[in-house]
């Protein structure tokens, strides 16, 4: 099946969920009749298009912890793609008597495995049978750095020890391509791999800064999160993006995890 001729293609209005789906598939062993478990699924990304791949044959069992997402989904799907099912569940915690899966995918989840990653992915790994594949992308260490440079020297220049301190928290703990591949080399899986590719997120100053589609719900909160102060946290942010040639481009690095559960 070309792509020419496939009717859920991902989407190319997707300016983020994309391009991780796209490196996921370029490291995923895909074919029909496999049975496949999609975490953080959101609204489909790659769900629809794993579905159609594996075809009535297979089975895709898509989960989301946030109710909305799996309602949007469903609704997209309507009557299409019966052997694909939209179920909201939390990943971290995947019910007991889940089955085993040939595939375990993951299309920007890691950043949501919080607060203990390794054991997530742990607990991923028991429903995954033997000879199967699990592949995760997310953003890795590295991503932004150009941006949290410049709102860690504004937050040092203004003397706002606790907004840093949370801020600093934050940067330590995110999930680089190293710590990955030794949480698969801890549970022992087979032809691991950690692979990093980077993507530019294209930007200009003031209001299409601080409310990109990609930014703000997503990597923009985390500063704000820091403040208690919501408005002061607006006055710091406004700041910020006046200033964007200071950390523009913006480079995100789209890592992929692949591993093999030895049969």
């Amino acid at each position: 099946m070309t792509a020419q001729t496939l009717r859920w293609p991902l989407p190319k209005h997707d300016y983020w969920s994309t391009p991780f789906a796209e490196s996921l598939l370029q490291h995923l062993d895909l074919r029909p009749g496999l049975r496949i478990l999609d975490i953080a699924s959101g609204h489909g990304i790659p769900a629809f298009y794993l579905a159609e791949q594996v075809g009535p044959t297979g089975e895709v069992l898509a989960i989301d912890i946030s109710g909305g997402q799996v309602a949007r989904a469903r609704a997209i799907q309507g009557s299409h793609l019966p052997w694909l099912r939209f179920e909201c569940m939390d990943m971290r915690s995947p019910s007991p008597d889940l089955p085993t899966f040939d595939r375990i995918t993951g299309n920007l989840s890691v950043m949501f495995f919080r607060p203990d990653r390794f054991n997530a992915v742990h607990g991923l790994v028991q429903h995954l049978a033997p000879g199967g594949q699990i592949v995760l992308t997310f953003p890795s260490y590295g991503t932004f750095d150009s941006l949290w440079e410049r709102v860690d020297e504004s937050m040092v220049q203004q003397e706002l020890i606790k907004e840093r301190k949370r801020f600093q928290d934050y940067l330590h703990e995110r999930p680089s391509a190293k710590a990955g591949r030794t949480w698969l080399e801890k549970l022992n899986l087979d032809q691991i791999g950690a692979f990093e590719y980077p993507l530019e997120v294209k930007t200009g100053p003031g209001q299409e800064f601080l409310y990109h589609p990609l930014l703000r719900g997503g990597f923009l909160d985390d500063v704000y999160e820091c403040f208690e102060d919501q408005s002061f946290a607006n006055r710091f942010m406004t700041d910020i993006a006046q200033d964007i040639t200071r950390f523009t481009p913006l480079i995100a690095q789209r890592c992929v995890l692949s591993g093999w559960r030895k049969s």
